[in-house]
């Protein structure tokens, strides 16, 4: 049986004139076997995506969702 989590990523967007960062939240609803499986693969995709953007993950959880139809 597939266990979801969520894994909330910060993303920083840019800085202000005072160069504090603008950050934005994203959520992702990951199939894996445990909250560090569902980090790694995060992680991976962001990597794979040859992202430049700077993040880091925030919050890493077991999600109440049972399935997906």
């Amino acid at each position: 049986m597939s266990k979801f989590y969520e894994v909330v990523v910060e993303e920083v967007i840019g800085r202000s004139k005072t160069g504090k960062e603008k950050k934005q939240r994203q959520v992702y609803l990951v199939d894996a076997v445990s909250v560090t499986d569902a980090e790694v693969k995060v992680v991976k995709n962001y990597e794979d995506a040859k992202s430049m953007i700077e993040f880091k993950i925030s919050v890493a959880k077991e999600s109440r969702v049972i399935d997906v139809i």
